[in-house]
């Protein structure tokens, strides 16, 4: 399999209804837990901030500018990601789908929109890759886990 430097892509089996996948995923308090603080609402065209941590390495400012993009309840959200305070030139999107698999849920996650032929972008996508798998893998299941 061929690496894609575009795009992060996480496919991840949750042993717990999709609603419940859905509801960690969307719900502000909960995607807080998992994500970064933040001031989502789940309406297309919600702009919103997710505040995090710098990331010197890769001039990320610690706060991404997001907008609801796409929006099916309880199957896709989609959302724009940029640093909010960087130059424009690192502008993605995120798309989480939410699948139903016999007891369970398949989560599939999209990050995509890197520039293959950008350090900086390759540099946050690598980074990027491994903090979502460890989101996505760790953290989601901790709050999911909770109930």
């Amino acid at each position: 399999m061929t690496e894609d430097a575009t795009t992060i892509h996480v496919d991840h089996f949750f042993p717990h209804e999709p609603a419940r996948v859905w509801r960690v995923l969307t719900t502000p308090g909960l995607m807080a837990r998992w994500l970064m603080p933040n001031d989502f609402v789940p309406e297309i065209g919600h702009r919103f901030t997710l505040r995090g941590v710098p990331i010197g390495p890769v001039d990320f400012s610690g706060t991404v500018a997001c907008e609801v993009l796409d929006l099916v309840p309880g199957e896709r959200l989609k959302i724009s990601w940029r640093d909010a305070h960087g130059d424009g030139t690192f502008d993605t999107t995120v798309t989480w789908t939410v699948r139903p698999e016999g007891r369970g849920t398949r989560l599939f996650l999209e990050h995509a929109g890197f520039d293959p032929d950008n350090p900086t972008h390759q540099l946050s996508r690598r980074i990027m890759n491994g903090g979502w798998r460890s989101h996505v893998l760790r953290r989601f299941e901790s709050v999911l886990a909770e109930g």
